[in-house]
């Protein structure tokens, strides 16, 4: 019998409206002075407003970084920590998807130990909590809401780095799917991705454990169930309930686990090309899950069932294999575009293999793959 362990620092809020109570979250940890860090695109669809009225209620000062692109950079992380550190803010509050608040869990490193985010690479090298971090999402997707874990790219290496410790965790992470209604079909589809990748891989990565299955299970299935409904129909409240659900239980289950192959190649694609990263993982999840089949046959076949294939009468090896169909259909129901049409190079495909092995996460893959192996999915995902 397994042991393991499971750390969980964030307090979690989740329903229709929550983040309205991010004044009274605020107040409770003894805020008189916060940075809301979020990116252009939330703040003109007016999501950040009211959280920026509601701080302002309670008499808590606010400032305002907005300078997030996806795919957050290094320069930008930096940037937002000086400002955090010349500011004096005793609050950080993230608004939007994973970019944002992984830029807010960097400049709360930065303003709580000094130096550059590529100072803080690796695991467990932050030593003290970080500034106290409010997440507010707005996409349902990358779960960073709830995760210690925070992915940057280094500009100078043109690859995705982490910098992972339960010390910069948020604090209360205020889950509000009202928030997501307004997000456009195609960001729906790749963040949903980006959610169902988690949940997959964590349920199939070689550090998994007995609590991470149950969470995974719980989000393969809620994707299965919203994730073409809430593309269908953005308006739909209950598609995007369980889809935020699915989002918070990935990471969850990743808390209890590891991502695997699947994060590995999706990040150095990220790190080279700026590919969506719920696009990336999308392109990569059916021909990892192909490559993994043999090492977890019985959870493929679960797989396949918790995303609605008919498995009567098949042997176990058949029904792991309708995933892999399965998650094909899915990319093309949702119009998940080809590793060429994101930009993929072929004559990249040596230097992407390595950026995969040398991923955190290369060593969790429920099947060893190092960069031969990598660089022949490459070849199999296709490119320009």
């Amino acid at each position: 019998m397994k042991t393991y362990s499971y750390q969980l620092p964030t307090r979690i809020e989740f329903g229709n409206g929550v983040s309205s109570q991010v004044g009274a979250e605020a107040k409770a940890l003894g805020a008189t002075r916060a940075m809301v860090i979020t990116d252009p695109g939330v703040r003109a669809a007016g999501i950040v407003d009211p959280i920026l009225a509601n701080l302002a209620g309670v008499g808590i000062e606010t400032i305002v970084f907005d300078e997030v692109a996806p795919n957050p950079r290094d320069t930008e992380v930096d940037a937002a920590g000086r400002m955090a550190a010349d500011e004096g803010v005793d609050l950080l509050v993230a608004v939007g998807g994973g970019s944002p608040m992984d830029t807010a869990k960097g400049a709360g490193v930065l303003q709580t130990h000094g130096g550059s985010i590529l100072d803080w690479e690796g695991w467990c090298i932050v030593d003290k909590p970080i500034t106290p971090l409010i997440t507010i999402p707005t996409t349902s997707g990358t779960g960073s809401e709830v995760s210690f874990w925070a992915v940057i790219t280094d500009t100078s290496r043109h690859f995705k780095m982490s910098v992972a410790s339960p010390l910069i965790a948020a604090r209360v992470a205020l889950l509000d799917p009202e928030l997501t209604l307004s997000l456009p079909r195609r960001l729906t589809a790749s963040t949903g991705m980006d959610a169902l990748s988690h949940s997959l891989e964590a349920y199939t990565a070689a550090a998994g454990c007995p609590l991470a299955d149950a969470f995974a299970v719980a989000g393969i299935e809620a994707c299965g169930r919203s994730l073409r409904r809430a593309c269908a129909d953005g308006t739909d409240l209950e598609a995007r309930y369980s889809m935020m659900y699915a989002s918070m239980v990935g990471l969850l289950a990743v808390g209890g686990s590891d991502v695997a192959g699947v994060h590995c190649m999706g990040e150095a694609i990220g790190g080279l090309y700026d590919t969506p990263h719920g696009e990336a993982m999308a392109i990569y999840l059916p021909v990892i899950t192909e490559y993994n089949l043999g090492a977890a046959l019985e959870k493929y076949a679960n797989i396949a069932r918790l995303l609605g294939e008919d498995l009567s009468g098949l042997t176990t090896e058949k029904a792991a294999r309708r995933s892999v169909d399965a998650l094909h259909r899915l990319n093309a129901d949702l119009g998940i575009p080809s590793a060429a049409e994101v930009g993929v190079k072929r004559a990249d495909f040596e230097r992407l293999a390595k950026a995969a092995s040398m991923n955190l996460s290369a060593g969790s893959n429920p099947r060893p793959a190092g960069e031969k192996e990598y660089c022949g999915l490459f070849e199999l995902a296709g490119g320009q």
